[in-house]
């Protein structure tokens, strides 16, 4: 039976792509559909690129160990901080501000904004060296859970989901990803509801499984009785600094706020923020509130051997067959999801923002084409390769790359991004100090983290606090720098000035 579904998945997900195809004929189609994605498969783009295996299966288990039933904040945050507050704040001027610049990617928008092609190198840069590590640690997690379904090596499950990504991506293109990554979150939403389900009623049942959570103790943590089904934990600090990385660092995510620039209309943005937010509390709230409950299972789980990438296929070793194979598709579907996103966007950036006039010159539509494609095939190529040299050798440096990658390109261009929308006054300078701030310091921590004070060598503050700073640094250097070019700013802020006619159920008259 499990073996059947992946087949009917597999077999799905190819066909769309293969069916997308009419939609990637140009670059714009290529990479962003066109800008005409609807509501639906533009909130699901954002919410499957968000979560993959290593939200349910790392940061679930790792988290929800820590801090028990109080994890389930992090999903929370990343449903509000993460998904509601980015579509309102940045999804429509976003949308407005790249088409009224012909941008595709986010350094090309910088390239633009600023009218500077070194700072559009530098910021393509920084993508294709941090997301590359990103996308290798899709893969982690995946290794056990199919290591508990089937007998088969974790290798072939490596080659055949970068095949299968590779083949539908090609094909179709942005606007395959969008409905690919549809039908996955479907899956998703399904899978999680479900799972928690079975998961409470083996405790028997939602109060009696937060009876058995306040009686586990843990000295080496917290002498508090109880304190793995309290509100905020036994780390309420720690906490903080984990929602903040996984909800803040979304809006300075190339793959993430790429979704804006593809959105077709208005009526899209708000509808949606609504279905972005409720995807995000459901499987984000639901993945952390199931890892939450990890302490019930401690009699059959070593982390100090295993590690917590164990927590959560201990919890789920003895749901029924059917249930197990929901699971494996669940975190297939979520990897697949974000993989195909990575990849879109580390090739388009590469080709767009770096080979296209400064390798290439004069580079054609077709040729760009072709060499998006072929990047793409690349990436997909050495992610695999790097998860089979993890798996392989028991690496776990690249493993711990994931966390390293997100805070160095939320802490790089978070800051930046968001102010270019909003104030005229953001000069280029500032962009290259968040650049060199955010990525340095992530690269820092990783060398010699030992020399950083005790709250920041975790990568997780650490790029928390790469974030936060930007927001402080670019202001401050704006300030202090020269004032960009008027003529510039006129024309790059003249998009949000421009009339439109709307019903009056849309806007009142006089």
């Amino acid at each position: 039976m499990k073996l059947v579904a992946l087949i009917i998945y597999f077999g799905i997900m190819v066909g769309i792509g293969l069916y997308c195809r009419r939609h990637a004929t140009d670059v714009n189609g290529f990479v962003l559909g066109g800008r005409s994605v609807g509501p639906w498969l533009t909130a699901f783009a954002y919410g499957t690129s968000y979560f993959s295996a290593v939200v349910f299966v790392g940061y679930a288990g790792q988290f929800g160990w820590k801090f028990g039933l109080a994890s389930t904040w992090i999903g929370i945050g990343n449903a509000i901080i993460g998904s509601l507050l980015p579509w309102v704040i940045l999804g429509r001027r976003t949308r407005i501000m790249t088409q009224h610049l012909n941008s595709a990617t986010m350094p090309e928008f910088f390239g633009a904004r600023f009218d500077s092609r070194p700072l559009k190198i530098g910021a393509s840069l920084i993508v294709f060296v941090f997301l590359i590590p990103y996308t290798a640690s899709l893969y982690n997690g995946l290794s056990r859970l199919f290591g508990m379904a089937f007998n088969i090596d974790y290798s072939y499950c490596i080659i055949l989901m970068a095949v299968l990504t590779a083949v539908y991506v090609i094909a179709g293109g942005y606007m395959a990803t969008a409905i690919n990554d549809f039908i996955q979150g479907i899956i998703m939403i399904i899978g999680i509801v479900a799972i928690i389900a079975a998961i409470l009623n083996s405790n028997g049942g939602f109060m009696a499984a937060l009876d058995g959570l306040a009686r586990v103790t843990d000295e080496t943590v917290s002498s508090t009785p109880g304190v793995f089904n309290s509100f905020f934990g036994p780390d309420p600090l720690g906490l903080l600094f984990v929602v903040i990385l996984t909800s803040l660092g979304t809006w300075g995510l190339p793959q993430m706020v790429q979704k804006f620039y593809a959105i077709k209309d208005e009526s899209a943005i708000k509808k949606g923020t609504i279905i972005s937010t409720i995807f995000a509390l459901i499987v984000a709230g639901g993945c952390y509130f199931l890892g939450g409950f990890g302490r019930l299972f401690s009699d059959q789980i070593d982390i100090a051997a295993n590690g917590y990438d164990s927590v959560i296929p201990t919890m789920l070793s003895n749901l029924t067959p059917a249930l197990i194979a929901l699971t494996v598709i669940l975190v297939l579907s979520a990897s697949m999801s974000t993989l195909s996103s990575l990849v879109m966007a580390s090739s388009s950036t590469l080709t767009i923002d770096f080979i296209k006039d400064n390798i290439v010159k004069n580079m054609s539509e077709k040729k760009q084409l072709i060499t998006i494609r072929i990047l793409i095939v690349v990436f997909i190529a050495i992610s695999a390769v790097l998860a089979l040299i993890q798996y392989k050798s028991s690496v776990t440096f690249i493993a711990q790359l994931m966390g390293i990658s997100w805070g160095a390109l939320a802490g790089a261009f978070l800051a930046p991004f968001l102010y270019s929308l909003y104030w005229k006054r953001t000069t280029k300078a500032a962009c290259w100090v968040s650049f060199i701030f955010g990525s340095g310091l992530m690269i820092a921590n990783m060398l010699v983290r030992s020399a950083f004070p005790v709250i920041l060598q975790s990568p997780i503050n650490c790029g928390a606090f790469a974030m936060i700073a930007g927001l402080v640094i670019v202001p401050v250097v704006s300030l202090f720098t020269k004032k960009p070019d008027q003529k510039l700013l006129d024309e790059t802020f003249a998009c949000y000035e421009e009339k439109r006619e709307v019903p009056q159920k849309q806007a009142l008259g006089d």
